[in-house]
């Protein structure tokens, strides 16, 4: 049983990781263009140096729900790690973490959402590049959707013991 949650616990702190990379890096699409290799994340658009991601007046909606459900993937995964400490001392034994499990599948969610809508709008965001493609945060964000997913149920499943 211990080693069942030290293994949670690690995933868990791993995807806390992961999503702080993801959201924060600039490497959702990568492209080449003569200048070099292109990147755009969530924030920036890096060629030789990084500006302001500009985005159509259409799109510019899109982009800030994006920023703000991978924000709130972010805080609800680092809230549901805390919870789970908080209730690893003071649940009684028989009884599951069904907050913590909750609170994960709500990060869950906020993954999908945001990653979701950046696949729907900004996929195609290089367009004018040579071989455009999705980076590595743009697929770090879709493990965690998986990872979140993983823990979240297996969170609730969970008992103490």
């Amino acid at each position: 049983m211990l080693v069942l949650l030290a293994g949670i616990v690690v995933v868990h702190i791993a995807t806390v990781i992961m999503l702080f990379v993801s959201t924060i890096a600039n490497v959702w699409m990568v492209g080449s263009s003569t200048a070099g290799t292109v990147s755009s994340g969530l924030w920036l658009l890096c060629n030789t140096t990084c500006d302001t991601l500009t985005v159509s007046s259409d799109n510019e909606a899109s982009l800030r729900a994006t920023q703000a459900f991978m924000i709130l993937s972010i805080i609800f995964s680092v809230i549901a790690l805390a919870v789970f400490i908080v209730q690893l001392f003071t649940l009684e034994k028989g009884k599951r973490f069904y907050i913590t499990g909750a609170i994960m599948l709500v990060c869950w969610l906020c993954i999908l959402i945001g990653v979701s809508i950046y696949t729907a709008r900004f996929t195609g965001i290089l367009r004018e590049l040579e071989s455009p493609h999705h980076g590595y945060c743009f697929i770090l964000a879709w493990i965690c959707f998986c990872f979140s997913f993983i823990i979240g149920i297996l969170y609730l499943v969970l008992r103490k013991k």
